[in-house]
C-alpha cells in the first residue's frame, strides 16, 4: 500500500462528529483520492457507533475499505461489519464508564470539601476595580496587585456587569470583602 495523507485531528474530542482532520478524508474520500482507509484503532475514527457506523456507510458507498490495525477488523464481509459494531460498542461503554467515574470523583471531592480547578485569587477585588477606574493603568494595577493584567481586564470586565452600587462600596465594606472567590493567576 501507498500512503496518500495522513489524517490527524490535534486539540480536537474525538467525540465530535465534526473535526478538520476527518472532515478532510470525508472530503478526500468523495473524490476517491484512496482505496482504503487504515486506522490504528475504530475509536480513533468515532467515539460513537453511530457515528462510526455513519462514517463506515458513507466510506462503503465510496468504495473504500476500512481496516483497523488494533483490532485486525476488515469491514469488507458481513462477519467484519458485524465485529467493527461489538468492538465500538464496548468503545463507548468504555467512555461512558470513564466519564462517569470522572464525575462521580469530582462530586466525592467536592463532598469533602477539596478545592476543584484552579485556586480562587485572593485579592481585595473592589480595590482593584476601584484603582483601575481612578486612572491607574493595567499594568500598573496587576504590579500592585500582584495579579496578571489579564486577571484585572477580566476583574474590570466582571464589575461592569455588576450593579455600580456593589462596585463603589465604602472602605468598611472593602476590608470586610477581601477574599472574595475568582480564579487564580
Amino acid at each position: 500500500m501507498e500512503i496518500v495523507e495522513t489524517y490527524t485531528d490535534h486539540g480536537v474530542s474525538g467525540t465530535k462528529a465534526r473535526r478538520p482532520a476527518l472532515d478532510k478524508m470525508m472530503e478526500d474520500a468523495r473524490r476517491h483520492k484512496f482505496d482504503v482507509l487504515v486506522v490504528w484503532a475504530c475509536d480513533r475514527l468515532a467515539r460513537s457507533t453511530k457515528h462510526l457506523l455513519q462514517v463506515l456507510d458513507e466510506l462503503n458507498g465510496f468504495g473504500i475499505q476500512f481496516l483497523s490495525q488494533r483490532e485486525a477488523i476488515d469491514t469488507e464481509g458481513p462477519l467484519g461489519r458485524a465485529i467493527i459494531v461489538i468492538v465500538s460498542a464496548i468503545a463507548e461503554l468504555e467512555k461512558s464508564m470513564t466519564t462517569e467515574r470522572i464525575r462521580a470523583g469530582v462530586r466525592r471531592a467536592r463532598l469533602e470539601g477539596r478545592q476543584i480547578g484552579r485556586a480562587r485569587l485572593d485579592i481585595n477585588r473592589q480595590q482593584v476595580v476601584m484603582d483601575r477606574r481612578t486612572g491607574m493603568s493595567l499594568t500598573n494595577v496587576a504590579k500592585r496587585h500582584n495579579i496578571s493584567r489579564a486577571s484585572v481586564y477580566r476583574l474590570m470586565k466582571e464589575a461592569a456587569g455588576n450593579s455600580d452600587a456593589a462596585v463603589l462600596a465604602s472602605d468598611v465594606d472593602l476590608m470586610a470583602h477581601s477574599a472574595v472567590g475568582g480564579y487564580s493567576r
